[in-house]
């Protein structure tokens, strides 16, 4: 049956048969203890959340970030924003967010993990909970964190440089941060049920597409691919009364991410960044570029399906699915169809395909070979197929959990429910996935956070050592590269690549920085 089809059922006593899943038993027991569970199988992907944050004590300003923290202390976030705009890339919403951390030097890098990471999290909680309730759709408590927490959980920490796609501040603004702000625009539709609701939810989309458009060229390809798809699809997936309002929204997200490009693609600093790295729109379209980029994107794709943890994502939209019961409510606050879920999901899954190839051809100009070890790009499209892991997991639970038969004649359908013994199997069998997964996720974690730690006390103890020089009057000093996950430090390659040296030695005050080969 399609998930939250509206029909005619009989039950026990006509062919039909208990449901085992309703949480809602003679005496609340069932209920409560269905409450408990998924909260205590929350809790294990909120904890690796947690633990993330606290690591973040130990980050350190690194590579690009040595630039940033002299010329928001000498010239302010607005002096930041001029730069990206006028200089680097011309991003001018990246230059807005890098300003924000930057403008509390140490203490904006070590707090920046534990905020971003709640505002990602409550996204996706807020998101996930408004599909629920907008497909017709009810949950115990506890099942809707489950699945944001777990989607947080793979979409952070899965890829295979922790540390550049969370942990990095200058990264994860523009390709970690940037595809869930993306999904808050979503939020708004959700919720819109009165005149002022649908004009505050084309407002905000619009404002999200020029945002996006000045944050991420990459996310911006994403939100184009996925929003002109609702455009052609609207009709298979939201009831006739929202339709046109849906494609609307989708267009007025769409021209505010071409208005964002137009504004960035025609600034001084993304034509300053092209000329530089050669990556101008006739070589990113020459069928060599093309082709290296499509080679290039079948081996992330190799990386990527086959790391096991996102496994986790799908077991949660099992229990989902598997939880999840028809609203007695629904009426007019219902917008999503009773979908089909291989139609939907082969959407899904074409939009991240296309999507992800799109963004592998506007990077690799720039990293040209290096796509494949510059993770933190991934992470524009990867947001996309974590939500897809997660519906098709519900849709399985679903489908796990419910049969539907009809008479000879067409009429009356019959709800079979899997039996109580196998729907049982299949929740443990969920949730001990999503254990194994957060396990799978906390080790690497782990042997990052005591990399963190070490970089911590040996780059502490080189500051102080220069401000202490700096203070004496000295003008020239030693500088030691000190490292974590492959991050760039001046004097990289044993000394053969001095940048960041000019930022570090302003960020000191001292004239010049030259190449130590041991910590003071």
């Amino acid at each position: 049956m399609p998930i939250g089809a509206s029909s005619v059922t009989v039950r026990d006593g006509s062919g039909g048969s208990p449901d085992p899943g309703r949480p809602d038993g003679p005496d609340g027991r069932r209920r409560s203890w269905t409450t408990a569970w998924t909260a205590a199988l929350a809790l294990l992907p909120l904890g690796l959340l947690a633990a993330a944050a606290v690591l973040g004590r130990y980050v350190r300003p690194s590579a690009d970030e040595w630039c940033f923290l002299p010329q928001v202390r000498d010239h302010g976030i607005a002096g930041m924003i001029e730069q990206f705009y006028v200089t680097d890339n011309g991003r001018i919403a990246n230059g807005l967010l890098v300003g924000l951390y930057a403008k509390f030097p140490i203490g904006g890098h070590q707090w920046y993990p534990l905020i971003s990471g709640v505002v990602m999290l409550g996204v996706l909680w807020a998101l996930t909970a408004q599909l629920v309730r907008r497909a017709g759709l009810a949950v115990p408590r506890g099942v809707n964190l489950l699945v944001a927490a777990m989607m947080a959980a793979v979409f952070l920490f899965a890829t295979p440089n922790t540390y550049k796609t969370f942990f990095w501040p200058a990264a994860s603004v523009s390709h970690t941060l940037a595809p869930v702000l993306a999904c808050a625009a979503v939020i708004p539709l959700l919720r819109a049920r009165s005149r002022a609701g649908r004009i505050a939810a084309l407002a905000a989309v619009l404002f999200a597409g020029v945002f996006m458009g000045t944050l991420s060229e990459e996310v911006s390809v994403v939100a184009l691919v996925v929003l002109g798809g609702v455009v052609l699809v609207a009709g298979a997936v939201f009831v006739e009364r929202v339709r046109p309002f849906v494609r609307l929204w989708a267009l007025a997200g769409m021209a505010g991410v071409a208005i964002g490009t137009v504004l960035l693609m025609t600034s001084p600093g993304s034509r300053h960044r092209r000329s530089r790295y050669g990556a101008d729109t006739t070589y990113m379209l020459a069928p060599d570029s093309l082709l290296a980029s499509l080679r290039l994107y079948v081996r992330i794709l190799e990386t990527v399906l086959t790391t096991w943890q996102y496994a986790g994502a799908v077991a949660a939209g099992v229990i989902l699915g598997l939880l999840a019961r028809r609203r007695e409510d629904t009426g007019p606050t219902r917008v999503l169809l009773p979908c089909r879920p291989l139609a939907l999901l082969s959407f899904g899954a074409l939009a991240f395909l296309v999507s992800g190839y799109l963004c592998t051809v506007i990077t690799y100009p720039v990293f040209r070979e290096r796509v494949l070890s510059t993770e933190r790009t991934w992470n524009d499209y990867l947001l996309l197929l974590v939500l897809l892991l997660v519906a098709g997991g519900a849709f399985l639970g679903r489908a796990l959990r419910i049969r539907t038969a009809r008479t000879a004649d067409g009429g009356t359908a019959r709800v079979r429910y899997t039996p109580r013994t196998a729907f049982v199997a299949v929740a443990a069998v969920s949730a001990a996935v999503c254990a194994v997964s957060v396990a799978g996720l906390a080790g690497p974690l782990y042997e990052l956070g005591h990399d963190m730690r070490v970089r911590a006390q040996k780059w502490d103890r080189q500051d102080r050592w220069l401000r202490e020089q700096a203070a004496d009057g000295v003008r020239v000093a030693p500088y030691t590269p000190v490292s974590v996950s492959s991050m760039l430090e001046p004097f990289g390659g044993n000394g053969a690549r001095p940048w960041p040296a000019r930022c570090v030695a302003e960020y000191y005050h001292l004239d010049r920085v030259t190449y130590g080969t041991s910590l003071p």
